[in-house]
């Protein structure tokens, strides 16, 4: 062999080698090399250790007696000390323990093998079905998207409930936040539109809820068959304010994933609301000083770096449709987080508890409910009957007091007599029983019937004439 054909050769045999490593995609290289410190202090949930050398989001492992390890991670230092938080409970802690940095930062283990699996904030299953072998790493954090490079929102999606469908299109790659007070409804229809939505992948974030709703919501509302396209990372509110964060965070990483394969995910958050008090407790225990309402800064930086993950991705490649819960305290729409969250998503659509009192499932209130993307999915006729019903009921609304007590008087605004005749019916097709599907073409025909049967409006108006 010549010099010639033997040094191609090489160089050929180089880059397989090359790409084969390359397709491997092994576990992020060390950050630096490791010191082992000292636990120094330990008030609340803030850990402070000396003599260890770790940048921030880094992962620490504290010992406890009987030999058992905690995992923590770098939140803050200042001067020679290191503050962590943990991701577990802290019991046996004691003073002056070994720190001893892991030199990794935190990883998101994915693939197609978490399909129909439970999984906890860590990545540990939940469902007692064995380990679960990744096909890749992400890091927690995510990567950033090119705003210019994104896929512009122009299809919509089908959610299944007629009065999101009809009344508030949803678009392909939309953020989408359901506000609402406690007991409302919203993980009801958070639940329905699990079941009918249109999608390849479902990731569902159960963060800081109720354990008990965790084994409701994977055999109750997902079901067998649900189950097999989705992927649940649950983390009860019981667990320390770092593993709801992670918890959120590793859900997103997960649709992140799947995006990139070019698939359709849905992304389900319930709740937003408990992600930014899961920052607050970590804030105000590094030190952070309350601002708004007692939430630190760093809650409003990181609402927006959550949300941005979401949406279409670069080129074409897949898209991730959100849906974030808002939980609005004492049914204050302007609580903070209700209203950083209203200024970062594209539209909210807000559950009321009048409605909800009233026996009217889902309790939307269409009246101050948006979706920022409905010009662009939309057709002029289809806008037209949307303005066309929210005027019937604002006008409705605003004499809902006289029309209970019968002193309205027919004939004095034509609007309203337009509203009661047509008032069976809106509240017909706004109401959509939990079992039952409506998907968007069925919807828009139910809205454009309601609205353009005038022989139907002619009866009941003498019906109820005077």
């Amino acid at each position: 062999m010549s010099s010639i054909a033997a040094a191609n050769w090489q160089e050929a045999r180089n880059l397989r080698l090359a790409a084969r490593l390359g397709e491997a995609n092994p576990q992020p290289p060390s950050l630096a090399l490791a010191r082992e410190g000292v636990l120094r202090r330990a008030v609340g949930l803030t850990l402070e250790a000396s003599g260890c050398s770790a940048p921030l989001g880094s992962r620490c492992k504290v010992e406890t007696s009987g030999g058992r390890w905690v995992d923590t991670e770098v939140v803050g230092f200042a001067g020679d000390r290191t503050y962590l938080m943990p991701t577990a409970d802290l019991e046996g802690l004691l003073p002056n323990a070994r720190v001893v940095t892991t030199r990794r930062r935190g990883e998101v283990a994915v693939g197609e093998g978490l399909l129909g699996r439970v999984i906890d904030s860590d990545g540990v299953p939940l469902d007692g079905r064995g380990a679960i072998r990744p096909e890749g790493w992400m890091g927690l954090a995510g990567t950033a998207i090119n705003p210019l490079m994104r896929e512009p929102i122009s299809q919509s999606l089908d959610v299944g409930v007629r009065a999101i469908n009809a009344l508030l299109p949803i678009g392909r790659g939309q953020r989408i936040g359901l506000f609402a007070g406690s007991g409302v409804g919203k993980s009801t229809l958070l639940g329905m539109m699990t079941r009918y939505t249109a999608a390849d992948v479902i990731v569902v974030g159960l963060i800081g809820e109720r354990g008990r709703e965790v084994r409701d919501f994977v055999e109750s509302t997902l079901g067998v068959e649900g189950l097999r396209r989705s992927v649940v990372v649950a983390t009860p509110a019981d667990r320390p304010p770092l593993a709801r964060l992670h918890g959120a965070l590793r859900a997103t990483a997960i649709a992140e994933w799947f995006r990139d394969q070019g698939l359709h995910v849905l992304l389900l958050m319930d709740s937003l609301t408990r992600f930014a008090h899961a920052q607050r407790e970590i804030g105000l225990s590094v030190g952070e000083p309350p601002t708004t309402r007692g939430y630190p800064p760093s809650v409003f930086a990181k609402l927006p770096a959550l949300v941005e993950r979401a949406g279409n991705g670069a080129d074409g490649r897949g898209s991730i449709t959100a849906f974030y819960t808002v939980l609005t305290e004492g049914d204050d729409q302007q609580e903070p987080i209700a209203d950083a969250a209203r200024a970062i998503l594209d539209g909210h659509i807000v559950l009321t508890r009048r409605i909800a009192d009233a026996g009217q499932y889902p309790a939307i209130d269409v009246e101050v409910s948006v979706s920022r993307v409905m010009q662009e999915i939309t057709d002029p006729a289809w806008r037209a009957r949307i303005r066309k019903l929210k005027q019937l009921m604002a006008a409705y609304n605003a004499q809902r007091d006289l029309i209970a007590i019968g002193a309205y008087q027919r004939g004095s605004d034509p609007l309203v007599d337009e509203a009661l005749a047509r008032w069976p019916a809106i509240m017909q097709f706004l109401g959509q029983d939990v079992t039952e599907a409506s998907d968007v073409e069925a919807s828009r025909a139910a809205l454009a019937r309601l609205l353009d049967d005038d022989a139907h409006l002619k009866v009941r108006t003498q019906e109820t004439a005077p």
